[in-house]
């Protein structure tokens, strides 16, 4: 039903090979809406695979996804998305992508079946293959005994579900998900997790998904994005960005403000929350250094450990870094406020 391996030389259309070294890469890409900048002179290069879009609100993922799309018009720049150009190629772009929005785009009187068919023929699938095909993916999201069922009977889950059936009706080379688990509740978000996983490490395709829930993404993920106010501030391997920015993790026993501020006077950067402190790791002397503080200041240390940040961690580091404040990822939800004016760090900071 689903590929099993993924292509890595591909035909496409007489535009020539496909490699597989990028799927999206673009050049610049700018859109303004009036004296609003959506996209500020986005560059970006998504690999085959499976790429976490984050961000805040408003910071311009839509935007983005709809640019991938070939939706909107650009107001200057240009890129390609699976070797086609995303400026002329619309159409052709679309036959290859399969969407998951986040918005609510079902019928609700319609049965499943009849939904996920529909969507199928509005792709230029003929009514017999798209019949088929329906059946086929509402079995592989879960939903076989209830593809005859009315949407409007479904539950939240359900619903995502016969969404994700649409986006894969046409078998497309690159599925992108909007917030794929928002409103789920946990048994739900787990199933939901799980086929994408097996939709990407199984069936050979790329995805690329837009989500605030940060396990979410490092779960499906090996790559990111993170855009904020339409610029783009980190991009690359999750692994890679991670190991930008290592941390050393301490316990102390009182005395927790004091050796914070010593170990700021000696140049470290400092993370507290309570008696819990994470000081980058810049080289081997970290560890003398931090000693040493604890020694001045008298404070006892009773665990130092080398830190694995998790991804909310790693948004945290770039983001203060770049001088925003953030202090954890539910600020995704909201527009995180700028400390300094680092425009050139934001443009600049990217992993290969």
């Amino acid at each position: 039903m689903f590929r099993s391996v993924p292509p890595t030389i591909r035909r496409i259309d007489g535009a020539g090979l496909l490699k597989e070294d990028w799927i999206i890469q673009t050049n610049n890409l700018v859109k303004k809406y009036g004296e609003h900048v959506a996209l500020d002179s986005v560059n970006i290069e998504v690999k085959p695979g499976a790429t976490g879009l984050l961000g805040p609100n408003g910071a311009g993922k839509s935007t983005l996804l709809k640019t991938i799309l070939g939706l909107i018009a650009l107001t200057s720049g240009g890129g390609k998305v699976l070797g086609h150009d995303i400026a002329t190629e619309g159409a052709k772009i679309r036959q290859r992508i399969g969407y998951m929005p986040e918005y609510d785009c079902l019928t609700p009187e319609m049965p499943a079946i009849d939904q996920v068919r529909y969507s199928g023929e509005l792709l230029g699938m003929n009514p017999f293959a798209a019949t088929q095909r329906a059946h086929e993916v509402l079995e592989y999201v879960g939903l076989k005994d209830q593809r005859y069922r009315s949407i409007s009977t479904f539950s939240t889950g359900m619903e995502q579900c016969t969404k994700l059936a649409c986006a894969l009706i046409h078998d497309p080379d690159l599925l992108i998900c909007d917030e794929p688990s928002n409103g789920l509740d946990a048994r739900s978000r787990k199933f939901m997790l799980d086929t994408l996983f097996q939709v990407v490490k199984q069936g050979g395709r790329s995805i690329i998904m837009s989500s605030h829930l940060m396990d979410d993404v490092e779960r499906i993920c090996d790559r990111m994005l993170m855009i904020h106010k339409g610029q783009v501030i980190a991009q690359g391997r999750i692994e890679d960005l991670k190991a930008i920015d290592r941390e050393i993790e301490i316990f102390v026993w009182g005395g927790a403000s004091k050796l914070e501020q010593k170990l700021k006077d000696m140049g470290q950067s400092v993370r507290r929350t309570g008696r819990v402190m994470r000081i980058t790791r810049i080289d081997d002397s970290t560890y003398g250094t931090i000693i040493e503080a604890a020694a001045q200041t008298e404070v006892q240390i009773r665990k130092m450990q080398d830190y694995e940040p998790s991804l909310e961690d790693l948004f945290i580091v770039i983001m203060d870094r770049l001088g925003y404040s953030v202090k954890s990822s539910s600020d995704l939800l909201e527009g995180a406020t700028p400390t300094m004016d680092n425009a050139a760090a934001i443009q600049g900071r990217k992993v290969a």
